[in-house]
């Protein structure tokens, strides 16, 4: 049994991860919240259960929807519907608290085939039905939030492993198995995916794909678009099946055109996936550094130059004070920046000698055996801290070596000037590098304002604009949605955002898939 042996969380509502596991904020970490002016806000009746603001679908829309799918699998109950309301953004999470019902779909349908989406997409055009894809539900920027009023499409139905091939390595999902689901399956085999996300309790196959998911195991196993090797995709005009061969020439690689679109071009229904044989031993260490720079040194040589480890992440001074790595403590961590190491198999000394030789301490097991058992708590955090009224949200980007520091310094300053009112405390980390390059993922807290909502898509419009003006890019992993989707636009140019939206009206000639959502 493992930290990743997890049983499929059914998250609750509103708040993140399995609602028998949640955590409280350690002391420290309260006393600390009381230094940048938090302050628990007075506690309000339970807010009433959410009903019906506005006519429902038509008998007509309702008969089409239930002649694909059947009765059964056609809600439009309150609750269910209330419980596919937006992701896992703390946007999403303080709208929810606050009750606020716009983005509830109409009704939420569970397909069980690849036919029957295939089925409800072409008729939803002519039924002026928009559709958003769901299977975990852990966007966290604005992904299942479409312009309009639209069916929320859950794969949970679409849960097998359909073929597993040990000669080739590869595994065929359906787009509604969950990441800990998948794991145990291949398991059973003496295989593993090795694609460990932070949102893996939640996240599923399909959304992976979409969103073109990089896991904390990255450095060995790759990002999941390196994983994939070919997919199904189900659009209101029929099916696109990718993926005859692992590599080919023939042509532009159409797989990397549906890796990342988001529900935009169509509908996930099935993924293949390289797999490897799950490890048989695994070490994790941490290593000390002086500072953030003689550690983004170390970890860089080791992408450029090798022996990766499996997991390779670096903090900087602010994370590693705070002890991110222990969220069961947080506080008294050691100074300098601290680095934690994962190998799947057996230990690597090469990598040992690569980080002793760029200035590195080894701390031994201690920290990376603590990181390792506690690598799915942290956000766990995020729901109390925000009871305590904090608010706290993360952001993420990439870039070329050479721009990871200016990158990294004008994000914090970016976000430390538009929350001067309420002072944050801003952490980062580097959890996914590449030979030419490395992502920074940073962490915000800070008091709540009256308005949080717009207190954090403040910060955040200064942080996006500090990102595009230093040279990265608006996403590593999180994705596009509603979010990011101008950035994003910005980022590609004009005449790449004509040739993607002339994919979406060729596929989706009426603009029933996640309208909004990826493209203007």
């Amino acid at each position: 049994m493992t930290e990743s042996d997890l049983p499929v969380a059914h998250l609750t509502p509103g708040r993140w991860g399995d609602p028998n596991h949640q955590v409280e904020v350690p002391q420290a970490a309260l006393d600390a919240l009381k230094h940048l002016g938090v302050r628990r806000p007075p506690a309000h009746p339970a807010q009433p259960q959410p009903e019906p603001d506005r006519p429902g679908l038509s008998a007509d829309q309702l008969s089409f929807l239930v002649s694909v799918l059947g009765e059964q699998y056609v809600s439009t109950d309150v609750d269910i519907r209330w419980a596919h309301t937006r992701g896992y953004s703390t946007t999403d999470l303080l709208r929810f608290r606050a009750n606020d019902r716009s983005d509830m779909p109409d009704a939420v349908i569970f397909p069980g085939t690849h036919e029957e989406v295939l089925g409800l997409l072409a008729g939803c055009g002519e039924h002026g039905l928009a559709v958003v894809p769901y299977s975990g539900g852990t966007s966290v920027v604005g992904g299942l939030a479409a312009n309009r009023r639209f069916v929320t499409v859950d794969l949970r139905r679409l849960d097998q492993l359909t073929e597993l091939d040990e000669v080739s390595r590869t595994a065929i999902f359906q787009a509604g198995v969950r990441g800990t689901a998948a794991e145990k399956l291949l398991a059973d085999r003496g295989y593993t995916l090795g694609h460990f996300p932070q949102s893996y309790e939640g996240a599923s196959i399909g959304g992976y794909a979409a969103a073109r998911s990089s896991g904390q195991s990255s450095a060995g196993y790759g990002r999941f678009d390196q994983m994939v090797v070919g997919l199904t995709l189900a659009t209101p005009r029929g099916t696109i099946k990718l993926g005859r061969a692992p590599m080919s020439a023939a042509g532009p690689d159409l797989r990397q055109l549906v890796l990342g679109s988001e529900g935009a071009f169509g509908i996930i229904t099935e993924v293949v996936v390289r797999v490897r044989p799950r490890p048989t031993e695994r070490h994790f260490e941490g290593w000390r550094f002086d500072n953030f720079a003689a550690g983004l040194t170390a970890v860089r040589r080791l992408a450029q130059d090798g022996p990766l480890p499996t997991v390779l992440r670096l903090s900087d001074e602010v994370e590693t004070a705070v002890n991110l790595a222990d969220p069961d403590v947080l506080g008294g961590g050691s100074g300098g920046a601290l680095a934690i190491i994962g190998c799947d198999g057996p230990y690597n000394q090469a990598t040992a000698d690569v980080l002793t030789d760029a200035g590195g301490q080894n701390l031994g097991e201690g920290p990376g055996e603590t990181w390792r058992v506690g690598r799915y708590r942290a956000p766990y955090l995020r729901d109390p801290l925000l009871d305590e009224g904090a608010l706290v949200e993360t952001l993420e980007t990439a870039a070329f070596w050479s721009r990871i520091p200016a990158l990294k310094s004008a994000v914090t300053e970016a976000l430390v000037d538009a929350l001067k009112d309420t002072p944050p405390l801003v952490l980062c980390h580097i959890s996914h590098v590449y030979e030419t390059g490395a992502s920074l993922y940073l962490t915000v807290v800070c008091a709540q304002t009256g308005n949080p909502v717009e207190q954090w898509r403040t910060a955040k419009r200064a942080a996006s604009q500090a990102i595009a003006d230093a040279g990265g890019t608006i996403s590593h992993h999180h994705g596009v949605g509603t979010d990011h989707r101008d950035a994003y636009e910005t980022e590609i140019g004009p005449l790449a955002v004509e040739a993607l939206k002339a994919v979406k009206h060729t596929l989706d000639p009426d603009g029933v898939l996640n309208p909004g959502i990826l493209l203007s």
